[in-house]
């Protein structure tokens, strides 16, 4: 009896470990399926992320020539533009330009129809011309003689007035305007760079200032055509006259 229940304890035990092991291999089987199942689906991730991979490189070279071709195409549009406006200014002086030509011919085409008119030819209008230069030098070079005789004669109107005892203050033009351009502070005479041609006359008296404030007062000596030549008044001395400062008439009534 004994060795019955053992026989049957060992058949039991060995059905337990047959049915146990045929559990163990399904489950080892499910296994090793789903390991294969996720070892091709890792495979397949990773080929399709190489293959991702691979395509976003290839978008990011096109990308990368987009953008290139993008700022070649704004710095050519933005030199059109440059070369527009600057066409544009062109246009602008071209355009202005050929106003003022079309002004100046009709013009000088209204002014040749009047000389037509008038019956004369166009080398007596450049006689006419050159005759109307020549008169004008000899205007100015007549009023320039005249301008140095009247300047003679209020010099010698001055010295007559002075040997008689009237006041010998001599009148100089309103306009004389000078610069003291040399000083000699041991014989106490200056050098204005203004002479005959600009008025100044012997014995006409000029102020010397600098940033307004009055310097000295001297008295014309001598007088060449764009210099002259002063000496300080006596008890006008009030500082030292240096180059550069400025000079007026002390008196200019007449």
């Amino acid at each position: 009896m004994i060795r019955i229940c053992l026989i049957v304890a060992i058949i039991a035990g060995l059905a337990v470990a047959v049915v146990n092991f045929v559990q163990v291999k399904e489950v080892i089987t499910t296994t090793r399926t789903t390991l294969n199942t996720t070892s091709n689906s890792l495979v397949t991730a990773q080929n399709d992320l190489r293959k991702t991979k691979k395509e976003l490189d290839g978008t990011k070279a096109q990308l990368t020539a987009t953008q290139n071709t993008l700022k070649t195409t704004e710095d050519e549009r933005n030199a059109a533009q440059a070369e527009a406006e600057s066409n544009k200014k062109l246009a602008a002086g071209l355009q202005e330009k050929l106003t003022k030509t079309t002004s100046e011919r009709d013009l000088a085409q209204a002014d040749l129809a009047a000389w037509k008119v008038l019956g004369i030819s166009v080398d007596q209008v450049k006689g006419i011309i050159s005759d109307l230069k020549d008169s004008k030098r000899d205007m100015e070079v007549q009023r320039a003689e005249n301008k140095i005789l009247a300047n003679k004669n209020r010099s010698l109107a001055a010295q007559l007035e002075a040997l008689i005892g009237k006041d010998p203050r001599i009148p100089l033009p309103e306009t004389l305007k000078a610069t003291v351009v040399a000083v000699d502070p041991k014989w106490e005479f200056i050098v204005l760079d203004a002479g005959e041609s600009q008025g100044a006359i012997p014995n006409g008296e000029m102020l010397i200032s600098r940033n307004g404030k009055l310097v000295a007062k001297v008295r014309i000596t001598a007088v060449q055509g764009t210099r002259s030549i002063a000496n300080i008044v006596t008890g006008w001395k009030l500082g030292d006259i240096v180059e550069g400062d400025s000079a007026i008439p002390a008196f200019t009534g007449s």
